[in-house]
């Protein structure tokens, strides 16, 4: 089986007395003898997951990668079966029975056949869909899935939903999340200051420009877990203050919505060493400004960058 896409341009010479009523881009899947039907009045599956790839923008798929995902998802499927002489549309027993054998064929058959279990399930998610709109068509008495009830939170509302049973089973995301081992973190810190094991500034490569700074940086990020826009478009208002006393406990990190993923505010907390490290590292080296001043700079000065404080005021 081939998976094209329809171009409509030159549609006039195509022998049809209007032009086709496919979108363009739309995926077409195609007998390898390029034939839709074995006897006239006798479509093949082909024509019917044709229908339903057509109907998709009216499902909320607008995205032509969209019909191209569910059109490549159908075609594995259908050459699948067709090698197996099994029909897509037909006896249930027998779909299932070769569904078994798809999810042996793309977790243990050849390597370059082979899915994860978030392809896997994109796929079955594609297929349940269009059994489903097969069945509601008459195209096929039942679907080759099995289904349980569950739920789920939808807007803050608790849903009904059925889950499909040959979907495989996903760790939570937290527990994928790789986390640096202590002694990795610390060497990268030190690497990022300019120094060795010891502490003391190695001599063995270039110090760093603003070394101090990045390891203080590096050491909040791993203390707090700050996300990568929070700590690029962190300012220095917005670093908590330093508690008046060192305490084992750590201190609170409130984030703006500006800063935090889908502009929610969240609270975030952070070791006292860590924040203390990152304080003294904020020193800003401004040219003083004096009354009466003529503006002369010392030989080798840069131009002034001139501050003010979130008021408005200029700092004294």
């Amino acid at each position: 089986m081939h998976m094209s896409s329809l171009t409509p341009t030159g549609w006039e010479s195509w022998n049809v007395s209007r032009q086709p009523l496919i979108r363009t881009g739309m995926p077409i899947l195609i007998d390898d003898d390029l034939d839709f039907e074995d006897a006239l009045g006798s479509p093949r599956p082909a024509v019917y997951a044709n229908r339903w790839l057509r109907e998709l923008p009216l499902e909320g798929a607008s995205a032509v990668r969209t019909w191209e995902n569910n059109a490549g998802c159908l075609c594995e499927w259908m050459t699948f079966l067709k090698e197996r002489g099994v029909h897509p549309l037909r006896d249930r027993k027998e779909l299932r029975a070769a569904l078994s054998m798809y999810a042996e064929y793309r977790f243990n058959g050849p390597l370059k056949q082979r899915w994860d279990h978030t392809t896997w399930n994109l796929h079955v998610g594609i297929l349940s869909r269009f059994y489903r709109w097969a069945q509601s068509e008459g195209l096929c008495t039942a679907v080759p899935f099995s289904y349980r009830a569950g739920k789920r939170i939808a807007d803050g509302v608790l849903v009904d939903v059925q889950i499909n049973l040959a979907r495989e089973r996903q760790p939570r995301p937290r527990t994928t999340i790789k986390y640096l081992e202590e002694d990795f973190a610390e060497l990268f810190e030190r690497a990022l200051a300019g120094v060795g094991s010891d502490g003391e500034p190695d001599r063995r490569y270039r110090r760093p420009r603003e070394g101090a700074r990045n390891a203080a940086m590096v050491k909040s990020v791993l203390s707090s877990g700050l996300r990568k826009q929070e700590f690029t478009y962190l300012t220095i208002y917005e670093v908590p203050p330093l508690p008046a006393r060192p305490t084992a406990l750590p201190v609170l990190f409130p984030l703006g919505h500006a800063l935090t993923k889908g502009q929610k505010a969240r609270t975030s907390w952070i070791h006292y060493g860590a924040l203390a490290q990152m304080q003294g590292s904020l020193t800003w080296t401004v040219l003083p400004r004096r009354k009466g001043s003529d503006g002369v700079r010392p030989h080798g000065w840069a131009l002034p960058c001139w501050l003010r404080l979130p008021t408005g005021r200029e700092p004294i």
